[in-house]
């Protein structure tokens, strides 16, 4: 009898290797997790708009449509926020880059060992599922309704990850108070932490969405202490005003 995992849910797996895709199946199974797979792009993508997933594993190379472009198209045209683990076999950073860039969540770099990824899977479904709050945080010109998932500075919607709406929470919420990397680590991903430039490589992403297109920045990188989000200029010229 399989016992179920507290965690467990349902998964979509989209792996064009047969034998990869058998073993991390079998495995999540044998551990209470509901698997679909796909063995192409297309296929993987209208699965993943047909159904609601708590987690897409997906291959970043695959025929008919690639691991990226799926991702793309997954948040822009199908406006999904379902959480995705890439699996890639490149390392170099600016890979990570382009796959966090597109969309993905985490990643894993293959060769891969299967209980990493269960444990990369439970941290993503836990965060996913945590009760979601109904605030709307503002710093400086950007506001953030954490019902809608709606993004806007001075008036412009924004689009970011999943994992990036999560950052600007943590970081509005706090702000202008500096948070560090480690807090920020955990409260994203829980116990299983990272490798070193995952949280780097969200941020840059974040910062070119939320900042380079405008005249002054909001999000600061303070060394050896952590990052805040705060409106600077504000802050002085308030500070400057007779009491």
């Amino acid at each position: 009898m399989t016992t179920h995992d507290e965690q467990a849910g349902l998964i979509l797996l989209v792996e064009d290797n047969r034998q990869i895709a058998e073993m991390v199946g079998e495995f999540l199974e044998m551990r209470g997790y509901s698997v679909d797979y796909a063995a192409d792009g297309v296929s993987g993508l209208h699965l993943a708009v047909s159904n609601s997933y708590d987690v897409i594993v997906l291959d970043l190379m695959l025929p008919g449509l690639d691991g990226l472009e799926l991702c793309r198209k997954l948040r822009k045209e199908a406006k999904k926020s379902t959480p995705v683990l890439m699996l890639t076999a490149r390392d170099t950073l600016e890979d990570k880059l382009v796959g966090l860039e597109a969309g993905a969540d985490d990643y894993l770099v293959k060769p891969f060992e299967v209980r990493e990824l269960v444990a990369r899977l439970r941290a993503l479904i836990r965060r996913d599922r945590r009760q979601v709050s109904t605030e709307v945080l503002t710093v400086g010109d950007m506001t953030l309704d954490t019902a809608t998932l709606r993004l806007t500075r001075g008036g412009q919607d924004l689009v970011v990850s999943p994992i990036g709406l999560k950052l600007l929470a943590i970081l509005m919420r706090e702000s202008p108070r500096v948070v560090s990397r480690r807090d920020i680590e955990r409260e994203i991903w829980g116990d299983t932490l990272p490798d070193s430039d995952t949280l780097r490589s969200h941020l840059y992403n974040l910062r070119r969405v939320i900042d380079k297109p405008f005249a002054r920045p909001l999000l600061h990188t303070i060394h050896s202490a952590g990052y805040r989000l705060a409106d600077l200029e504000s802050e002085m010229a308030s500070a400057q005003q007779p009491a």
